[in-house]
């Protein structure tokens, strides 16, 4: 008689499954309590620091720290479809792989945070006074956020939306082996992200960097893109609200709510 082999329990090959369901879980949970710390420690660190549009960026070194962790608060929740994703594709490699995807993806927003603050400084340095919010500020602030509204409705705005809003395209034609093809393809993530919310970004500094109310406001169009079914609602939506701020701005700034009026000055000013 030939020998039978024992019976396998029903639910022997779904334990894999829910193993590998709840380490998505895990991660998904683990990048929104790092956005929480984020939000609560950038809270302690900006109180009282709000000047309005423009607002001082400080040393480059803690301005870095506190954009770095601003970028993991605002940028986390946004892209964690994207990281759980690349953990289901590579569950069977190394538990590694999503955390360094999500280190390259915080290296690409820190170089563009450090671009932003070079460009600051060497705009202070060029044209001194003439940013003070009584002379060009106002007006240079009021025109960032229409160029911002502008920009939403662009060719190349619709194509780095594209990438950030389809997350397994994106992994399928940029995918790279190992852990520096992790860090790579977070890099390159990052890009992309960039390139869909430099505008956004630009019009954080326009209305107070250093704001938690506006950090807040423009994390919370970043994910509407981001995340609601109706593409071009989205950025037609956002680019109206860009236009609204930027015009009042311009004509009736103490309409706007939440928006500190500076006092005077230069960019970038001088803090402690």
């Amino acid at each position: 008689m030939i020998a039978q082999a024992p019976a396998q329990p029903a639910d022997a090959g779904l334990a894999p499954a829910f193993a590998a369901a709840r380490a998505r879980l895990g991660l998904i949970a683990l990048l929104f309590v790092l956005a929480g710390i984020g939000w609560w420690w950038t809270a302690g660190q900006m109180s009282d620091m709000d000047a309005g549009p423009w607002t001082g960026l400080g040393a480059v070194g803690w301005f870095l720290a506190v954009w770095l962790v601003m970028m993991a608060a605002m940028m986390f929740p946004s892209v964690s479809p994207t990281v759980a994703l690349y953990s289901r594709m590579t569950s069977a490699r190394s538990p590694a792989l999503p955390l360094l995807f999500a280190a390259g993806y915080l290296l690409t927003w820190t170089l563009a945070g450090l671009g932003a603050f070079s460009l600051a400084v060497a705009g202070g340095r060029a044209v001194g006074d003439v940013l003070a919010w009584d002379r060009g500020g106002r007006w240079v602030a009021g025109a960032t956020l229409i160029v911002a509204a502008v920009y939403e409705l662009t060719p190349l705005k619709h194509a780095c939306l594209g990438k950030c809003r389809s997350p397994l395209g994106f992994l399928l034609g940029a995918w790279r082996d190992g852990h520096a093809g992790a860090v790579r393809m977070g890099a390159r993530h990052g890009a992309w992200c960039v390139g869909c919310c430099w505008a956004l970004m630009a019009s954080l500094f326009a209305l107070g960097v250093m704001s938690l109310v506006w950090m807040a406001f423009v994390a919370a169009l970043i994910a509407f893109e981001k995340t609601v079914p109706w593409h071009r609602a989205a950025t037609w939506g956002t680019a109206a609200v860009l236009l609204v701020l930027g015009v009042l701005l311009l004509a009736a700034p103490d309409a706007i709510p939440g928006l500190t009026i500076p006092g005077g000055g230069s960019l970038p000013m001088q803090m402690g």
